[in-house]
C-alpha cells in the first residue's frame, strides 16, 4: 500500500512539473529535474494577509530596463503584482509565460504587473522579455538594491522568485514564495484583492 502511495505521489509531482511550461528552456528543465543551479528559492508557500492586518504601504522608486522611472505613488489606485526575478533563475523562466498571461488577462481590469530584476543589467532583462514575450516593465535593482530594501519586510533575502500582490493602497495583500506553479491561485489572489475596492469596468 505504501509503495502504491509513493508511486502515486511521484507521478503527481512529475505531472505538475510537466504542466509548468517552458519545456524548450534547458535551464528550466534542469530545475524541474531537481537541480537548484545555485539559486535560493522559496517553497511555493502562499500567504494571504487580511485587510485589517496589513502593514504600511510600500514606498519605492526605480528605473526600468527601458530607462523609465517607476514610483509607487504613480501606481496607487489599483492592484499591483510585483515579481522578483533574474534571467538565469530557472524557476523564474518556468513561470514567465504564466505571469505574462495573467498580466494580459488583467490589463485595464484593475491590476498591473511590475518585475524587479535583482541581478541583471538592461540588455539581459530585455533579451529575457523578448524570449518570453513579457510586456510588463521591470525595475533594475542590481546596482542599488533599493527595491529589495523597500520590500525587505515582505520577502526573505535571496528568495527568488517571489511574487507579491499589493492592494490599491500599496500594501502587501498576498505573497507567493517561489515559482508560481498554479497560475489559478495567483489569479484568485488578484481577483480577491481587486474585489476589495469594488467592481471595475
Amino acid at each position: 500500500m505504501s509503495r502504491r502511495l509513493i508511486r502515486l505521489l511521484a507521478g503527481l509531482a512529475a505531472a505538475s512539473f510537466l504542466l509548468a511550461g517552458c519545456s524548450s528552456d534547458p535551464l528550466a528543465e534542469q530545475y524541474r529535474e531537481g537541480s537548484s543551479k545555485g539559486f535560493i528559492a522559496g517553497d511555493g508557500s502562499v500567504t494571504e494577509i487580511a485587510l485589517a492586518d496589513r502593514g504600511e504601504a510600500i514606498a519605492f522608486s526605480g528605473v526600468t530596463e527601458t530607462g523609465e522611472t517607476v514610483t509607487s505613488d504613480a501606481l496607487l489606485g489599483e492592484v499591483l503584482v510585483v515579481n522578483f526575478w533574474y534571467a538565469s533563475c530557472a524557476p523564474c523562466r518556468a513561470e514567465a509565460s504564466d505571469l505574462q498571461n495573467l498580466n494580459a488577462q488583467f490589463e485595464n481590469k484593475g491590476a498591473s504587473f511590475l518585475g524587479v530584476n535583482v541581478r541583471d543589467q538592461a540588455p539581459n532583462a530585455i533579451a529575457f522579455n523578448e524570449t518570453y514575450s513579457v510586456t510588463y516593465p521591470s525595475v533594475l535593482d542590481v546596482d542599488t538594491g533599493a527595491m529589495q530594501l523597500a520590500f525587505s519586510g515582505s520577502i526573505p533575502p535571496n528568495a527568488v522568485p517571489t511574487t507579491l500582490v499589493l492592494d490599491a493602497e500599496g500594501r502587501v495583500a498576498a505573497r507567493i514564495l517561489g515559482q508560481v506553479t498554479s497560475p489559478s491561485i495567483l489569479e484568485t489572489l488578484i481577483r480577491d484583492t481587486i474585489a476589495e475596492t469594488g467592481p471595475t469596468e
